[in-house]
């Protein structure tokens, strides 16, 4: 059984992914259950729930957070779309990623640059 904090993380998840948040735990989960349980109910079921900034500042930093990685595009992609979905334009997203040029560099700059784009070019396709 689902323990609340498991259920209430994967309520977030599904407000910032739609059905992509159980896709995405879904495939982690095949791996390794404890990391699905963990990812789940950290982040979402305890971070993401917190009421001091609202949710498309919350993307938006994790987009600049990811980008300035520059290792973890599959994230990064899904935090596109939640940026996306908790209601960023892709002007600023571009925009922010942009900006992580000065502390990350060109190249993990312009990888993310190219996830969004993939990313954008998903939504758009649909």
């Amino acid at each position: 059984m689902a323990s609340a904090e498991y259920i209430q993380g994967m309520q977030e998840m599904q407000k910032h992914f739609g059905d992509a948040a159980e896709k995405w735990i879904k495939a982690i989960h095949n791996i390794y259950p404890e990391f699905a349980k963990v990812n789940v109910e950290f982040p979402f079921g305890e971070l993401y729930r917190r009421d001091v900034i609202d949710d498309k500042t919350r993307e938006l930093c994790t987009v600049a957070a990811l980008t300035v990685q520059g290792f973890s595009l599959p994230e990064l992609k899904v935090h596109i779309k939640g940026a996306l979905n908790t209601g960023s334009n892709k002007s600023e997203i571009l925009e922010i990623i942009t900006q992580m040029i000065a502390y990350c560099g060109f190249p993990a700059a312009t990888n993310a640059l190219l996830a969004a784009q993939e990313v954008f070019e998903e939504i758009e396709g649909l």
